[in-house]
């Protein structure tokens, strides 16, 4: 019997659910302007991957595209915030006032 799978899969949860709030965070004090952070270290990590060995590897994997995700996220996240669900942090810009 092998618990590798098991580990994996908890492994890959506990990621997924860390990016939830890391998404969260980045984008109340630093604005979606911050999605090429997740974007170099999606690539990053998916470089690793290609270069580690066992678990390791699949678990670069899953960081790397959960990265990549997370850009996605970052600017649903924006939304989130103009309709209101989210507050709005000292990380977004101030709107510019339309000329009448």
């Amino acid at each position: 019997m092998t618990t590798t799978g098991i580990l994996i899969g908890a492994a890959t949860f506990l990621i997924i659910g860390l990016f939830h709030p890391l998404v969260v965070k980045a984008e109340y004090y630093l604005g979606a302007r911050c999605w090429w952070v997740f974007l170099l270290v999606g690539l990053g990590c998916i470089a690793g991957s290609l270069f580690a060995c066992g678990v390791w590897s699949i678990l670069l994997g899953v960081v790397g595209f959960s990265s990549l995700w997370s850009i996605h996220e970052i600017l649903k996240q924006r939304e989130r915030v103009e309709k209101g669900w989210f507050p709005e942090g000292p990380g977004h810009r101030p709107k510019r006032q339309k000329d009448k």
